[in-house]
Formats: structure tokens, C-alpha cells, sequence
């Protein structure tokens, strides 16, 4: 039976294309419905049509690791809902927008961070996360709009949700934690439950703070 869903980005790398449904299943199931595939994957455009097909409506489906508007228009033509970037490109970013995608991304410096939203991001994902850690969120939160969604990456998983969650992130985008090349869907089920039950837990405690 499917849960609620949390706000976390699974990050497929290296996923197959003929494995890639049965994981983003297995991931939704749990409650995980927002699935990138890095465009440093095998085959990723396959990997996001057929996920896009199959979960239309139930995930947000889109890539990682997109680097040029030819990127985006790509994943538009595969389907694709999402854009997730290592950085912040604004040409890559006005691309999405003008596509009606939902674009997440990657900065690091609050100048980074203002220059994607001057390109028409509303989302923005702190990456690498564990470099900065949550203080640089905290004082992030001081100085953006406040109707800005803040993803941290990398680094960032259900052993340290608790001061990510304190100090004002809205969601992670997690790797390795739950997928590597090589993991079956049911390792992937048992990974993304356990997260899952993580983030549950991090968000009440923060709640009973506030």
C-alpha cells in the first residue's frame, strides 16, 4: 500500500533502463514519489520515458546532472518533468521554466543562489550539502524568500536528517544511500523504507520544537 509520500529526490545513478521501473516502484511504494535519472547514466532518456510513461501521475520523473538547454529540451521530449542541476546555469534554468518544468538547481553561495532565481528557479538545492552543512542553510533562510523551496544534497541521509530539518531545508535529494548499480528493487525498498521512517521521525521532532 502506498504512503504518503516524503520530500525526497531519489537519485537513480547508473540504473539500467530494463531495472529502472522496478526500482522507482519499490521507491514509491515506500513513499518516495520524485525520481531523477542522472544524465550520466546508461541509456538515461530511455530510463525517464519509460518511468514517465508508466508513473505518470503518481511520480514526478525528470533527470539529474543536466547541463545544457539541449539537456532540457531532451528530457521534455522523453517525458520528463524534472531538472535537477550540479549548478547554475542560467540558460539551463530558463530553458526549464519556459518548458513548464519543475527546475531544482545545485548552488553553494547565497550569489549562486540569487542567480537562479533571478533565472526563474523557485527550488534550489544546496550541493554538496555536507561541505556547507546546516549552518549554511540556516543563515541561507535569513537572507532568500521565504516561499523558496531548499533540497539539501549529498551528504545527507536518515542518520543526520535531524539539524537539516532544524535548521529549514524543505527536502534532500539522496544517491547512494538508496540506489548503487547492482542493488535489487527489494534492497532498494528496504533502503528507501528506513529513510523514509527517518524523515518521519526528524520532521515530528522538529515540530515538537516549534
Amino acid at each position: 500500500m502506498t504512503t504518503q509520500s516524503v520530500p525526497v529526490i531519489a537519485i537513480l545513478r547508473g540504473v539500467q533502463p530494463d531495472e529502472v521501473l522496478d526500482i522507482a516502484m519499490a521507491l514509491h511504494d515506500a513513499g518516495i514519489c520524485s525520481i531523477e535519472v542522472p544524465l550520466n547514466s546508461p541509456s538515461p532518456l530511455d530510463s525517464i520515458s519509460r518511468l514517465a510513461k508508466a508513473l505518470d501521475g503518481r511520480c514526478i520523473i525528470g533527470a539529474g546532472t543536466v547541463l545544457t538547454p539541449a539537456d532540457v529540451e531532451a528530457v521534455y521530449q522523453s517525458g520528463g518533468k524534472l531538472i535537477v542541476t550540479p549548478n547554475t546555469d542560467p540558460a539551463v534554468i530558463e530553458r526549464a521554466v519556459a518548458l513548464q518544468l519543475d527546475v531544482v538547481p545545485g548552488f553553494a553561495t547565497p550569489s549562486e543562489a540569487f542567480r537562479a532565481l533571478q533565472a526563474g528557479a523557485r527550488s534550489l538545492k544546496l550541493f554538496p550539502a555536507s561541505t556547507y552543512g546546516p549552518g549554511h542553510i540556516k543563515a541561507l533562510r535569513d537572507v532568500l524568500p521565504k516561499d523558496i523551496k531548499l533540497f539539501a544534497v549529498g551528504g545527507v541521509g536518515a542518520a543526520n536528517l535531524g539539524p537539516w530539518l532544524e535548521a529549514g531545508i524543505d527536502g534532500i535529494g539522496v544517491g547512494g544511500e538508496l540506489f548503487r548499480p547492482g542493488y535489487t528493487a527489494g534492497e532498494v525498498s528496504k533502503r528507501a523504507e528506513a529513510l523514509v521512517a527517518a524523515w518521519r521521525a526528524a520532521a515530528v521532532a522538529r515540530n515538537a520544537k516549534h
